[in-house]
């Protein structure tokens, strides 16, 4: 195992020593200050579109974004296969500059605990001041605020979040969309065309859309490879929305639309305690980013109000059918979309739907279960077509979800049981029902989707 310290710099001027808690760590330093005083890695550009739109956020949730900068730049550019000495955890010390670090400071331990549960690896942060000059890392706006929302929606350009956009507009609400991503030729391109949807269907609406393209070159650590498991990615997209909210001022909820069998992700299988089991909006870590929020004295707090339903129920129950039904096509749910892109064929180098991975074969089957034709391009685009191989990609979570649906036909009350694998419920006791009805359901929901299906080694 390699110890890992990161050190946030702002600028070619910090220069303030920062003494690691190991001698034998492996030490970086990142600077998020160019030579415009202005933050980078995307922060500074999502900064710039609040700035545009009349809005400016406290300095408090600018330094929340940027602590959740540095730990995406851990996530995703320090291996877990190399740098663990269990191929999973690894530990990480952060030490970031920021406004007022007593506060911070006191909001250590919960920050660590949360982040703990998120990723699986154990974290250690410490907060020191800025550098002098720098009390303010926002640009004041130079207009008159344009758009007044009336909250927050996660924008991911998944089918959920569409739908969960779809929803509040048809209710009458004007949320503000917040987006991250990191491959503009993926994940980027089906945000921006989901919002122009959007905004034509619902022309009279004020819809502003925030996008954040943050992330770091792959030799950001040097002499370590990369990771792409990216468990912290939700600490990114909640924090980047936190600075929105703040922006807009009040008490603002951030919708976070996730049917609920994926934010439970009980894992379907021992194998998938690890790196396929995502804690990304699991009650618990949404309960524990909902106190860090409130220790940090924002106004914000986090809403799942799809928590008890399946992805079919969503998209059944769509406020706009018709409209969802024409441009479902043009989300995109699939966990690796790039995956061929250094295919030797060029044409099928383009960010596609798998079609056999867990969140894909989710979506296959709420759209099998809300309306039934389902025009999305798949690589895979009839699992009956042959007998799928598990041990490879096209087969392996096509057999997982078989497995789970076994188990739990042959011992149905180990559904009560199950859905507290991922994490504690304690923050809900009353909904423990709802939780289990959902994951049966959002489970069976799957297996209406493979029968007639074939998976097994070959």
């Amino acid at each position: 195992m390699t110890h890992h310290t990161i050190v946030a710099r702002l600028g070619p001027a910090d220069l303030l020593p920062v003494t690691p808690t190991r001698l034998n760590t492996h030490l970086t330093e990142i600077s998020f200050i160019d030579g415009g005083h202005r933050l980078g890695y995307g922060l500074g550009q999502a900064l710039d579109q609040l700035r545009d739109l009349g809005m400016r956020p406290s300095e408090t949730s600018i330094d929340l974004a940027l602590l959740a900068a540095v730990i995406t730049a851990a996530d995703t550019r320090i291996s877990r296969a190399t740098e663990a000495q269990d191929a999973w955890s690894r530990e990480i010390d952060l030490i970031i500059p920021v406004h007022n670090p007593d506060l911070w400071t006191s909001l250590a331990a919960l920050a660590v605990t949360t982040l703990n549960f998120l990723t699986g690896d154990r974290w250690t942060l410490r907060f020191r001041p800025r550098i002098s000059g720098l009390s303010e890392l926002a640009t004041p706006p130079e207009r008159l605020r344009i758009t007044n929302p009336t909250s927050v929606c996660l924008f991911s350009g998944g089918l959920d979040s569409f739908i969960g956009a779809i929803d509040l507009l048809t209710s009458g609400e004007e949320p503000i969309l917040v987006s991250h991503y990191w491959d503009s030729n993926s994940t980027g391109k089906y945000q921006t065309h989901c919002a122009e949807a959007l905004k034509r269907r619902f022309a009279l609406a004020d819809i502003a859309h925030i996008r954040a393209r943050v992330g770091f070159p792959r030799n950001t650590v040097e002499e370590v490879l990369a990771e792409d498991t990216l468990r912290g990615r939700s600490f990114l997209f909640f924090s980047l929305a936190a600075m929105v909210a703040d922006a807009v001022g009040g008490d603002m909820v951030i919708h976070v639309p996730e049917n609920g069998l994926i934010s439970l992700n009980v894992p379907l299988d021992p194998l998938r305690l690890g790196a396929l089991s995502t804690r990304t909006t699991h009650p618990f870590y949404m309960a524990r980013f909902c106190d860090l929020l409130r220790g940090l004295g924002l106004k914000v707090r986090l809403h799942n109000r799809y928590a008890h339903q399946t992805k079919g129920q969503m998209a059944k129950g769509c406020a706009d059918l018709d409209f969802l039904q024409r441009e479902v096509k043009n989300t995109m749910s699939c966990s690796s979309p790039g995956s061929r892109r250094y295919d030797p064929d060029p044409s099928q180098r383009d960010p596609k739907h798998c079609g056999r991975c867990v969140p894909c074969l989710i979506r296959r089957a709420a759209i099998l279960e809300a309306w039934g034709l389902d025009d999305t391009p798949y690589r895979i685009p009839d699992l009956r077509a042959q007998v799928l191989d598990t041990n490879k990609a096209e087969g392996e979570h096509v057999r997982s979800f078989q497995v789970a649906l076994s188990r739990l036909a042959k011992q149905p009350e180990r559904a009560k049981l199950d859905i507290h694998r991922p994490g504690p419920l304690t923050d809900h006791p009353n909904d423990l029902a709802a939780y289990e009805t959902v994951y049966v359901a959002g489970l069976q929901e799957v297996g209406r989707l493979l029968q007639g299906v074939q998976a097994r080694p070959l």
